[in-house]
């Protein structure tokens, strides 16, 4: 198996097929074994797993992923590395490369097709630029018993926060919703050719088999949440009203209490269930 982590055989490989890293592609390459490694050894695949790869590189967490797996299916944006890709993983016969955009991508249908028989997980090395549309994409397809991606370390710190912390936001109770998230291990930036300018972390989300909380309306939850956190320095009344206009100010007032909740609460301040009763009075009041 070519170490493809080694900084001498990624530059043999640049050299030969004339590859270029695409700072618009967000490409950063693994120059230490011990990282993908370590990311496929605690994602947890095994034998009786199908795992969707987003972004395979030079397939350094592909190669380590189809070790342990019973089938892994990775997509490619860039085309340029085809030649690279069957140079470095081509020895695997339970791996199938698909050169495709993952945000395009229709990810139930090709779990289903790709993975019959198999648990399915995800695994990735996500480029910066679009780790929020990717991973919000993972988790709304529902198709993932889990989900381990690397991705920058204040990105992973907001997908694990707690209310009333710096870090948490629409985004983490979004990830929250859909799977309970665990924060790994960090990534130094000596670890990629060419270095970002960040540290990297990685965070495993277990997805739930149910949501932590009984929510009426999916849409209007997330309506509220995203109210709520559209203006962060305002109170809970002052930014639903902002974002409810079909409600007056008495009206909110009168609803938030009756969930016991104080109108003049940050919404930052909130958990996932207080989220969930003022969606739901919400819901009950429109009939």
């Amino acid at each position: 198996m070519l170490d493809v982590c080694n900084p001498q055989v990624m530059r043999g490989l640049l050299a030969e097929y004339g590859f270029h890293f695409s700072k618009s592609k967000g490409q950063n390459f693994l120059t230490q074994r011990w990282v993908p490694q370590r990311i496929a050894e605690e994602s947890g695949v095994e034998k009786d797993c199908g795992v969707l790869e987003i972004g395979p590189g030079f397939g350094p967490l592909t190669q380590e992923l189809c070790l342990r797996a019973g089938k892994v299916a990775a997509l490619e944006v860039d085309h340029s590395l085809k030649q690279v890709l069957e140079r470095t993983v081509g020895e695997f016969d339970n791996l199938e490369v698909i050169f495709c955009d993952a945000l395009k991508a229709d990810l139930p249908a090709l779990v289903a097709e790709k993975f019959g028989g198999l648990k399915p997980m995800a695994c990735a090395n996500l480029p910066y630029y679009i780790t929020s549309p990717v991973l919000t994409k993972l988790l709304e397809s529902r198709c993932f018993s889990s989900i381990t991606v690397m991705v920058q370390k204040e990105v992973a710190q907001r997908i694990c926060a707690k209310p009333g912390t710096a870090d948490y936001s629409a985004f983490t109770i979004l990830c929250q919703y859909h799977a309970q998230p665990e924060l790994l291990f960090d990534v130094p930036a000596n670890c990629f050719m060419p270095q970002p300018k960040v540290t990297s972390a990685v965070v495993c989300l277990r997805t739930r088999t149910a949501p932590p909380a009984e929510i009426a309306d999916e849409a209007l939850f997330f309506r509220t949440v995203r109210a709520a956190f559209a203006m962060r320095r305002k109170t809970l009344l002052n930014a639903l009203s902002a974002s409810f206009g079909e409600m007056n100010k008495a009206e909110l007032t009168a609803l938030l209490e009756g969930c016991g909740i104080a109108p003049t609460v940050r919404g930052e301040t909130l958990g996932i269930p207080e989220f969930a009763e003022i969606a739901n009075a919400i819901a009950a009041r429109k009939g």
